[in-house]
C-alpha cells in the first residue's frame, strides 16, 4: 500500500485517544475499503505501559469480528510513540504480525505527529497518510 487516506475527525478521534492516555502509549486498529479509513477502533493497552503496547485480545477479537461483519477490511494498526520515536521502533518492526500500514503518532514540541509505516521482512518504509 502506497498511501492511507483518512478523515480529519479521524485524525482527531485517533489524536484525542492518544493524548487521553499519554504518557503511556495508546492504540487501535483502522478499518476501511481499499486505502480509505472507514472507522477508527480504539482497543486498551494492557501493557499499560509508556514505551510499549499490547492489544487487549478480547477487544481485538471483537473488532476483528465487527470488521468481517461490516465487510471491510483491516487496513491499519495505530499506536502512539508518547516520548518518541517518531519513526518504528525496533520492537514495532519484531512484533508487526499484520501487512498493513502501522500509523505512529508522536509528540513534538507538545503537538501530536501522525506518519505512517509498512513493516515487511524486518525492514519498513514510509506510507503516505492522506488527511481528507
Amino acid at each position: 500500500m502506497q498511501s492511507l487516506s483518512l478523515t480529519n475527525e479521524q485524525l482527531n478521534r485517533i489524536i484525542a485517544h492518544v493524548d487521553a492516555h499519554a504518557p503511556l502509549e495508546a492504540c487501535g486498529l483502522l478499518a476501511g475499503r481499499d486505502s480509505r479509513v472507514e472507522s477508527v477502533i480504539e482497543v486498551t493497552n494492557q501493557a499499560q505501559s509508556p514505551v510499549r503496547y499490547v492489544m487487549d485480545p478480547i477487544e481485538q477479537l471483537r473488532a476483528f469480528e465487527w470488521i468481517d461483519s461490516q465487510g471491510l477490511d483491516l487496513l491499519g494498526i495505530f499506536h502512539s510513540h508518547p516520548s518518541g520515536p517518531e519513526t518504528v521502533s525496533p520492537t514495532d518492526i519484531a512484533e508487526a504480525a499484520y501487512h498493513v500500514v502501522h500509523v505512529i503518532l508522536s509528540r513534538m514540541n507538545g503537538a501530536w505527529r501522525a506518519r505512517g509505516f509498512w513493516i515487511e521482512d524486518g525492514a519498513y518504509r514510509e506510507v503516505t497518510l492522506q488527511i481528507l
